[in-house]
């Protein structure tokens, strides 16, 4: 028999394993455990359930679509890996891609690595795995990391030595974390990269930050161009090449302040980011003038 052929036959036998109830494999000391942690046994889609603990939260509908044509064409070449639950159900540790495309091709089965993990370790093995792999945008890797440090209560250090990386290389994602949420979902749409990130996070007023961001969109700036203004602005200087943005405020946004003044019988002041977003400052004089503003939204 060949190779493939024996192999073949094991994974069917160790299915079979799997499904006998009076076999249940809980721990990796229970009898058999050692025939199925590890080994590549084919297992029925429908007894997968997604791994909650995955940081991966965007999959592009074409990326599986083309993956589901090439395991339509080649089958799955590289096993997805599950955790053992209790009787034949399993959980997802790494491979969701794969599973979602065999789930659209209709399959019945997929190869899979077992491994037999409790919640902290099946977490550590999720974000471990997946942090490792190259297609992750940096907000998902920062996003992995914290959750290492917040759920299994690592230090960076120890997060560092975890992963494989460099502790400044760590403190660098975790600090893209402090950016504005507008800027972040852009990082992660891949408008830019974690170099104008890092020079942005230098940048404390988030409507300064906002400002810079449609800049690098709208001109197309490089790292270092975007770190020449974050410099300048730091240093208190502008120079012709770097002017200071004027954002027009909209009409619309206009009206509505002097409605909103009139209404309060007192002078609002707007504050326009550019990008749809502001703050609207509404001053008091004392305790009984902000109760006074305060019962006029009763």
């Amino acid at each position: 028999m060949a190779k493939a052929e024996k192999k073949q036959a094991l994974g069917r036998g160790l299915s079979a394993l799997l499904k006998d109830p009076s076999a249940d494999i809980n721990s990796i000391k229970d009898k058999n455990a050692d025939k199925i942690v590890g080994s590549i046994v084919e297992i029925e889609l429908s007894t997968i359930e997604v791994n909650p603990f995955q940081p991966r939260s965007n999959f592009n509908e074409e990326a599986i679509q083309e993956l589901a044509n090439s395991i339509k064409e080649l089958g799955v070449i590289q096993p997805i890996t599950v955790r053992k639950l209790e009787g034949n159900r399993f959980q997802l540790v790494s491979g969701e891609r794969r599973f979602r495309a065999s789930k659209h091709l209709g399959l019945d089965t997929i190869p899979a690595y077992i491994r037999i993990a409790n919640d902290q370790e099946m977490l550590e093995m999720a974000l471990v795995e997946n942090i490792q792999r190259k297609d992750l945008d940096p907000i998902e890797i920062s996003l992995s990391y914290q959750r290492l440090i917040d759920e299994i209560n690592l230090t960076q250090e120890e997060l560092s030595t975890r992963v494989g990386k460099k502790r400044s290389t760590v403190t660098n994602y975790l600090r893209l974390l402090k950016l504005d949420p507008i800027i972040q979902t852009g990082m992660r749409d891949g408008f830019l990269s974690m170099g104008h990130g890092r020079a942005l996070i230098n940048i404390e007023d988030n409507d300064i930050q906002l400002d810079i961001y449609e800049r690098i969109i709208k001109d197309n700036l490089s790292v270092r161009q975007t770190e020449q203004i974050v410099q300048k602005l730091k240093d208190g200087t502008t120079t012709e090449s770097t002017p200071t943005k004027v954002i027009e405020i909209p009409t619309i946004i206009k009206e509505g302040t002097d409605d909103i003044s009139q209404f309060l019988g007192k002078k609002v002041e707007i504050k326009w980011s550019g990008n749809g977003k502001g703050k609207i400052t509404i001053p008091f004089s004392s305790e009984e003038d902000f109760d006074k503003i305060k019962n006029l939204f009763k």
